[in-house]
């Protein structure tokens, strides 16, 4: 594990004749935007690329229109795994699920990500907690390789920026400045915010209004911030995919009574996995990170099992 500059890690990218380029499991834009955008600069400069993302969920439906879905990605079992690997917004290797063995199996292995949790695990790592999103240090590394901002690597990144700022909500200044670059690369900003953001099949609109109903108010925890969660179980998941499962945290986050937000998803009978978002004064990461999870200061998760009642009650318990 060594911590590396763009210009060493851009030396061996460039150096490679075949690159594999890992995604996260339960893929969102940022990883499969910076995986897809790092594999269109590499195959720009001849190298033969493969892109992958661990199952058992399915690429998100506002994802499969991004440039290189269909044709740089491919199925687990098809992976060659080059030599040289890289993971991409990954906070760790158990993030990658059963492509984990292709990872550590590389002769040369590249960890590149924004996570504050995320301590390294590669034989080089760019890990910067100050971006705000993994797709803006591809950008850094694609610009130390000289390949030119295409409309298709543009998009991509966007995707990554896009979402991991929350439509920009709480972006940094220097995103700003990525994010007008992108456009005038050629990205579609008008279809790209309506895809990622307000695209959603008519039986969401039930789920919501389901677990919204039942959204709870816990207000003398956190030094009396307030704890608002939600829970989506088995039956209201039934039929709907993870990802408009996800959505449901950024509805319950607008909550004013509450400094923290959680939304607990049953993935499996007994199998949660649990969002976490805080508005200014908690740090997630030390929460998230004792209950077997990581993440960024005001987004974080985990996995939990049990009954409802008992996954909420171990994060009451720990703030």
């Amino acid at each position: 594990m060594t911590a590396a500059s763009t210009a060493a890690i851009a030396d061996v990218l460039g150096g490679a004749s075949a690159v594999t380029i890992l995604c996260h499991v339960r893929p969102d834009a940022d990883t499969i935007g910076s995986g897809l955008a790092l594999g269109h600069a590499l195959k720009a400069r001849g190298l033969d690329v493969e892109v992958a993302f661990p199952g058992p969920e399915s690429l998100p439906h506002a994802l499969r229109d991004l440039p290189g879905a269909q044709g740089l990605l491919v199925d687990p079992p098809a992976l060659k795994g080059h030599d040289v690997t890289v993971s991409v917004d990954a906070a760790g290797p158990d993030r990658l699920g059963e492509l984990t063995p292709v990872f550590d199996g590389a002769v040369t292995s590249i960890v590149v990500d924004h996570h504050t949790s995320n301590r390294g695990f590669g034989d080089l790592d760019f890990v910067d907690p100050d971006a705000d999103c993994t797709a803006v240090l591809i950008l850094r590394l694609i610009d130390q390789l000289g390949v030119p901002l295409t409309a298709d690597i543009a998009t991509c990144l966007y995707a990554g920026l896009a979402t991991d700022t929350g439509s920009f909500k709480w972006a940094r200044p220097d995103s700003f400045r990525v994010a007008a670059r992108l456009l005038d690369a050629g990205v579609d900003g008008r279809r790209w915010s309506r895809a990622l953001f307000d695209t959603h099949p008519f039986s969401w609109l039930a789920m919501v209004s389901g677990v919204l109903a039942s959204a709870t108010l816990v207000p003398g925890v956190c030094s009396d911030g307030g704890l608002v969660y939600a829970v989506v179980d088995r039956d209201a998941m039934a039929g709907m995919s993870w990802e408009e499962s996800e959505s449901i945290i950024d509805i319950v986050r607008t909550t004013a009574d509450a400094e923290i937000a959680a939304v607990f998803k049953e993935i499996e009978p007994s199998s949660w996995t649990v969002s976490l978002r805080s508005k200014s004064s908690v740090d997630l990461v030390p929460i998230a990170r004792a209950l077997g999870g990581g993440g960024h200061r005001h987004a974080s998760g985990y996995s939990d099992t049990g009954t409802a009642a008992e996954v909420v009650e171990r994060l009451v318990g720990s703030l």
